[in-house]
């Protein structure tokens, strides 16, 4: 199996490199999985809502342009289902099963996605109905599916 994080921006923050280094090592065991970052766009503090949709439109576009015809698209979205970790890993599993072998996981920007992204999207998933900063979310998604191919594989991890 091939997993893709796509996100948008680049990471800045050590400790959030170090935590996501460790879960892709860990990862290795059970899938392929990169992550690719795609430039944020440039927009000023204050915006006006056309000039926010430019900017999501602009980071979308480049969300996409690594998404394969192939690829079963999970978007990460506040107002998507949310999951327990057993029901992520039987998500995971059912596409395994069913030749999906290839997933994106995508993270969208401080302004979220684009519609075309959420139109792509085959599955939008909810952490919560908190706002996180999506630097952070990188690191608890990576150790979701960490988590996830765990339970799939009946090993100890889970609590």
């Amino acid at each position: 199996m091939k997993i893709t994080i796509i996100t948008v921006g680049k990471l800045k923050e050590k400790y959030l490199k170090q935590g996501i280094a460790e879960y892709l090592k860990r990862l290795g065991a059970y899938a392929k999985c990169e992550i690719v970052e795609v430039p944020d766009e440039k927009a000023p503090e204050t915006m006006s809502d056309a000039e926010g949709e430019i900017v999501k439109q602009k980071e979308g576009e480049r969300i996409l342009s690594h998404i394969n015809q192939d690829t079963y698209v999970i978007t990460l979205e506040i107002n998507g289902k949310m999951l327990t970790s057993e029901q992520l890993a039987a998500k995971m599993d059912e596409l395994m099963t069913y030749g999906k072998s290839k997933i994106a996981f995508v993270i969208g920007g401080s302004l979220g996605l684009s519609e075309q992204v959420r139109e792509r999207s085959d599955f939008a998933l909810s952490f919560s109905k908190m706002t996180f900063p999506h630097q952070l979310m990188r690191l608890v998604l990576v150790e979701q599916v960490y988590r996830g191919f765990r339970i799939i594989k009946g090993e100890p991890y889970h609590k």
